[in-house]
């Protein structure tokens, strides 16, 4: 049926819509910085057009995956315009990621494109894929490429495949829908008043669940996305004058870097800060609220489209000192507005007491939800099978409906923003000849939140340092991965042999 044949209602959502709408009421606006360069909206939906011209002429045909491996850039903001108008799925890399763990990525999702920053061109070189272009090809020929774009019939088909950090050991190639995208990011623009006026900061990356949606987000404001390549407290500071931010989303750990830098300073305005993971303390709160920045705390996760969770701060409690106003920012919230309440859920499956005292399993379900894990039957039936998704986070309701994270899925480790999985970590120390087995736990730490620290049993007469083993662990994984602590000796273990990994958190 031709669309214009189908009933008014017939509409898909698609986040691609956003980008029309804002290229026709203000097209001359800056819809994108990068550096020197600045792009109107009207040139962007040009360059979103050709960017899929560009893939047809590469042999990409819909439905086929379309990798990018690139920082907080032009090219990373046309391809979550572009891929969709060639009809293909979008396939965010991680930049800190090695060259084995981007090509298990790359192939594991099928990808047979690869776009990537020349700034990374050594580990990208090292990544096998069918059709390969850096940035400085891909501006050349963008030129060149006609303008193709496909409509979506389909508004749960893919839109983007992103791939969680390997918290059970493999990424899981996680299944976003246009519905979902279109809906989380007008919660986004919604809850954090974005508008025409908007100029956001892009610390956040990019390849964080799609910048948590904000690369839609931003444009159904028709507001303007500032790029920042590289995460630096001095020229972060400098763009919040020079380009007048209104809005950022970063982790805890840019937040302490940003307050301590040399060039903190007052604004003259109030400057929305959403932010995961730890959540800000009584003393970093108010050092930034006296900066100009009001920070709200996020939760969610890779299969919700990011923040699923906002812990709404009541209007009653902003005159409360200072320490009762971070104890209930602690608090991960509820439902954003386009989600369904959160369940907290005992052992057997029924909501624990509103009393936030009694701890069971975060529980979500909703539109922005994914569809589940690419190619992993058992474990999407495992974590959405029951109707609800299952996070493995543990937490408590409080009597106000807030929930309340008391713990984590015990082996993952959550370091400056990054999920890191202790079985890892252990698989690569278990391969070096003197160790006889390991545990990685969490340690906190006061600049990431957490880092890892292995607990070692060597087998007899070994001879191997601390620095040995972390020297070891580092060829094999990125230095955010790798422990930053090595502890020797024999491991606490039940009576059937597993090793008691909370009596090593005690210790940490």
């Amino acid at each position: 049926m031709h669309p214009e044949n189908r009933p008014p209602t017939d509409m898909q959502l698609t986040p691609v819509s956003f980008l029309h709408r804002s290229a026709m009421l203000f097209p001359d606006r800056v819809a994108v910085v990068d550096g020197d360069v600045r792009i109107t909206y009207k040139e962007w939906l040009g360059r979103a057009r050709r960017f899929a011209g560009l893939l047809a002429s590469l042999g990409v045909e819909p439905g086929d995956r379309v990798a990018v491996l690139a920082p907080n850039s032009r090219m990373m903001l046309d391809a979550h315009y572009g891929a969709t108008m060639a009809g293909a799925v979008l396939v965010s890399l991680n930049t800190r990621l090695t060259a084995p763990e981007l090509q298990y990525i790359v192939d594991h999702s099928g990808s047979t494109v690869l776009l990537y920053d020349e700034s990374l061109r050594g580990v990208a070189e090292q990544v096998n894929v069918p059709a390969k272009l850096d940035s400085a090809q891909y501006e050349a020929q963008l030129e060149r490429a006609d303008e193709l774009e496909l409509a979506v019939s389909d508004e749960y088909s893919m839109i983007a495949l992103n791939y969680t950090s390997g918290t059970t050991g493999r990424p899981k190639g996680v299944m976003y829908h246009h519905r979902g995208a279109y809906l989380q990011a007008m919660a986004m623009a919604f809850h954090n008043k974005l508008d025409t006026e908007t100029a956001y900061l892009w610390i956040l990356p990019m390849f964080h669940c799609n910048g948590w949606t904000f690369t839609w987000a931003v444009t159904a404001a028709g507001g303007t996305h500032v790029c920042v390549r590289k995460i630096d407290a001095g020229s972060i500071w400098e763009l919040i004058d020079s380009e007048s931010i209104t809005h950022f989303n970063a982790a805890p750990t840019v937040l302490i870097d940003l307050a301590a830098h040399g060039s903190a300073h007052q604004l003259d305005r109030r400057v929305q800060i959403g932010t995961g993971g730890a959540p800000p303390s009584p003393t970093m709160l108010e050092r930034l609220g006296h900066l100009g920045f009001d920070v709200t705390h996020l939760y969610g996760l890779t299969e919700t489209f990011g923040p699923s969770t906002l812990c709404e701060f009541p209007t009653e409690l902003k005159s409360a000192p200072i320490d009762d106003q971070a104890r209930f920012k602690a608090r991960q919230g509820n439902a954003n507005v386009v989600g369904f309440p959160v369940r907290i859920l005992d052992k057997d499956g029924n909501d624990v007491p509103a009393d936030g005292e009694t701890m069971g399993e975060v529980a979500l379900r909703g539109n922005t939800v994914a569809l589940g894990y690419y190619n992993d039957p058992e474990s999407t039936a495992t974590s959405f099978g029951s109707g609800w998704f299952l996070t493995g986070d543990l937490g408590v309701m409080h009597p106000d409906q807030y929930i309340e994270l008391r713990d984590r899925s015990k082996d993952v480790i959550i370091s400056g923003g990054e999920n890191i999985a202790s079985i890892e970590i252990e698989q690569v120390l278990a391969r070096h000849p003197e160790v006889l087995e390991s545990a990685v736990v969490a340690e906190p730490h006061e600049r990431w939140g957490e880092v890892p620290v292995a607990y070692v049993s060597l087998v007899d007469d070994a001879e191997v340092t601390a620095e040995e083993m972390i020297a070891f662990a580092r060829e094999s994984l990125p230095g955010f991965k790798a422990p930053k602590k090595v502890i020797f000796g024999p491991l606490p273990k039940t009576g059937t042999g597993k090793i008691q990994k909370y009596l090593l958190r005690n210790r940490s």
